[in-house]
Protein backbone atom coordinates (compact mmCIF):
# COMPACT_ATOMS: atom_id res chain seq x y z
CA UNK A 1 0.00 0.00 0.00
CA UNK A 2 2.98 2.21 -0.66
CA UNK A 3 2.80 5.35 -2.38
CA UNK A 4 6.06 5.73 -3.59
CA UNK A 5 5.85 6.83 -7.47
CA UNK A 6 8.79 9.62 -7.97
CA UNK A 7 7.84 12.58 -10.17
CA UNK A 8 9.19 12.14 -13.62
CA UNK A 9 11.88 14.43 -15.67
CA UNK A 10 9.51 15.35 -18.51
CA UNK A 11 5.66 15.67 -19.49
CA UNK A 12 2.85 18.11 -20.21
CA UNK A 13 2.48 21.27 -18.48
CA UNK A 14 0.48 20.86 -15.71
CA UNK A 15 -2.23 23.50 -15.53
CA UNK A 16 -1.94 26.32 -12.69
CA UNK A 17 -3.83 26.55 -9.83
CA UNK A 18 -4.97 29.99 -10.69
CA UNK A 19 -8.29 31.37 -10.05
CA UNK A 20 -9.97 30.36 -13.39
CA UNK A 21 -8.70 26.71 -12.48
CA UNK A 22 -10.42 26.75 -9.12
CA UNK A 23 -13.69 28.09 -10.51
CA UNK A 24 -13.80 25.42 -13.08
CA UNK A 25 -12.62 22.81 -11.11
CA UNK A 26 -15.69 24.08 -8.18
CA UNK A 27 -18.17 24.17 -11.22
CA UNK A 28 -17.13 20.46 -12.16
CA UNK A 29 -17.50 19.32 -8.53
CA UNK A 30 -20.84 20.78 -8.06
CA UNK A 31 -22.00 18.98 -11.10
CA UNK A 32 -20.29 15.78 -10.02
CA UNK A 33 -21.59 16.17 -6.64
CA UNK A 34 -25.58 15.77 -8.48
CA UNK A 35 -24.72 13.71 -11.16
CA UNK A 36 -21.22 11.56 -10.72
CA UNK A 37 -20.64 12.97 -14.27
CA UNK A 38 -18.02 15.50 -15.46
CA UNK A 39 -19.40 17.47 -18.49
CA UNK A 40 -18.39 14.72 -21.20
CA UNK A 41 -19.86 12.20 -19.44
CA UNK A 42 -17.20 10.38 -18.21
CA UNK A 43 -17.50 9.15 -14.52
CA UNK A 44 -16.40 11.15 -12.01
CA UNK A 45 -16.38 11.71 -8.24
CA UNK A 46 -15.47 14.54 -5.69
CA UNK A 47 -12.17 13.53 -3.79
CA UNK A 48 -11.58 15.37 -0.40
CA UNK A 49 -8.05 14.40 1.02
CA UNK A 50 -6.40 16.01 4.05
CA UNK A 51 -3.14 18.39 3.10
CA UNK A 52 -0.11 16.56 3.81
CA UNK A 53 1.25 19.95 5.05
CA UNK A 54 -1.36 21.93 6.10
CA UNK A 55 -3.65 19.24 7.68
CA UNK A 56 -6.39 21.54 5.87
CA UNK A 57 -9.38 19.65 3.74
CA UNK A 58 -8.94 19.43 0.09
CA UNK A 59 -11.18 18.56 -2.46
CA UNK A 60 -10.84 18.07 -6.12
CA UNK A 61 -12.64 16.61 -9.43
CA UNK A 62 -11.57 13.62 -10.31
CA UNK A 63 -12.53 10.58 -13.36
CA UNK A 64 -13.00 7.30 -11.68
CA UNK A 65 -13.12 3.43 -13.18
CA UNK A 66 -15.24 1.30 -11.26
CA UNK A 67 -13.41 -1.60 -9.31
CA UNK A 68 -14.28 -4.95 -9.78
CA UNK A 69 -15.02 -5.57 -5.81
CA UNK A 70 -17.20 -2.28 -5.42
CA UNK A 71 -14.48 -0.21 -5.34
CA UNK A 72 -13.47 3.34 -7.34
CA UNK A 73 -10.38 3.34 -9.50
CA UNK A 74 -8.55 6.88 -10.16
CA UNK A 75 -5.66 7.85 -12.24
CA UNK A 76 -3.26 10.35 -10.86
CA UNK A 77 -2.05 11.31 -14.29
CA UNK A 78 -2.13 15.11 -13.82
CA UNK A 79 -3.19 15.43 -17.97
CA UNK A 80 0.79 13.33 -18.30
CA UNK A 81 2.62 16.52 -16.57
CA UNK A 82 5.94 15.14 -15.20
CA UNK A 83 4.83 15.63 -11.31
CA UNK A 84 2.39 13.72 -9.43
CA UNK A 85 -0.60 15.43 -8.83
CA UNK A 86 -1.08 17.43 -4.99
CA UNK A 87 -4.02 14.97 -4.21
CA UNK A 88 -1.80 12.31 -4.81
CA UNK A 89 0.74 13.07 -1.49
CA UNK A 90 -2.02 13.81 0.35
CA UNK A 91 -3.82 10.63 -0.10
CA UNK A 92 -0.48 9.03 0.73
CA UNK A 93 0.46 10.74 3.58
CA UNK A 94 -3.47 9.97 4.81
CA UNK A 95 -4.95 6.92 3.10
CA UNK A 96 -7.40 6.35 5.81
CA UNK A 97 -8.60 10.14 5.82
CA UNK A 98 -10.38 10.22 2.27
CA UNK A 99 -13.83 10.81 1.04
CA UNK A 100 -15.63 11.11 -1.80
CA UNK A 101 -18.62 12.05 -3.12
CA UNK A 102 -20.93 11.70 -6.43
CA UNK A 103 -24.23 11.70 -7.62
CA UNK A 104 -25.72 12.59 -4.01
CA UNK A 105 -23.59 10.22 -1.82
CA UNK A 106 -20.49 11.02 0.51
CA UNK A 107 -18.59 7.83 1.21
CA UNK A 108 -15.65 7.25 3.35
CA UNK A 109 -12.81 5.43 1.47
CA UNK A 110 -9.55 4.50 2.09
CA UNK A 111 -6.76 4.47 -0.80
CA UNK A 112 -4.45 2.10 -1.72
CA UNK A 113 -2.14 2.23 -4.68
CA UNK A 114 -1.82 -0.56 -7.25
CA UNK A 115 1.27 -2.22 -7.93
CA UNK A 116 2.76 -5.31 -10.26
CA UNK A 117 -0.18 -7.24 -11.65
CA UNK A 118 -3.10 -5.28 -10.52
CA UNK A 119 -1.45 -2.26 -11.92
CA UNK A 120 -1.56 -3.91 -15.21
CA UNK A 121 -5.02 -5.09 -14.96
CA UNK A 122 -5.87 -2.25 -13.92
CA UNK A 123 -3.90 -0.04 -15.95
CA UNK A 124 -5.61 -2.27 -19.21
CA UNK A 125 -9.19 -1.61 -18.04
CA UNK A 126 -9.06 1.93 -17.76
CA UNK A 127 -6.66 2.44 -21.41
CA UNK A 128 -9.85 0.30 -22.72
CA UNK A 129 -12.50 2.55 -21.26
CA UNK A 130 -10.49 6.20 -21.64
CA UNK A 131 -7.96 5.58 -24.64
CA UNK A 132 -6.67 9.69 -23.56
CA UNK A 133 -4.66 8.10 -19.90
CA UNK A 134 -2.77 5.73 -22.57
CA UNK A 135 -1.60 9.57 -24.18
CA UNK A 136 -1.01 10.78 -20.59
CA UNK A 137 1.52 8.36 -20.18
CA UNK A 138 2.79 8.72 -23.43
CA UNK A 139 3.72 12.17 -22.68
CA UNK A 140 5.62 11.44 -19.29
CA UNK A 141 8.56 9.61 -18.15
CA UNK A 142 7.27 8.61 -14.85
CA UNK A 143 4.65 5.75 -14.13
CA UNK A 144 1.25 6.85 -13.63
CA UNK A 145 -0.15 6.27 -10.43
CA UNK A 146 -3.24 3.89 -10.25
CA UNK A 147 -5.40 4.44 -6.09
CA UNK A 148 -8.06 2.20 -5.71
CA UNK A 149 -10.24 3.58 -3.32
CA UNK A 150 -12.38 0.92 -1.03
CA UNK A 151 -15.13 1.95 1.37
CA UNK A 152 -14.85 1.85 5.07
CA UNK A 153 -17.29 0.04 7.23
Amino acid sequence: MTFDTPNGTKGARQPSAGRLMKWLNAFASNRIRKSGKFMGGMNALVLTTVGRKSGAERSTPVGYFPGNDGSWLIVASAAGAPKNPAWYYNIGAHPDNVRIELAGRKVDVTAEQLHGTERQEAWRQITSAASRFAQYQEKTDRELPIIRLVPRP
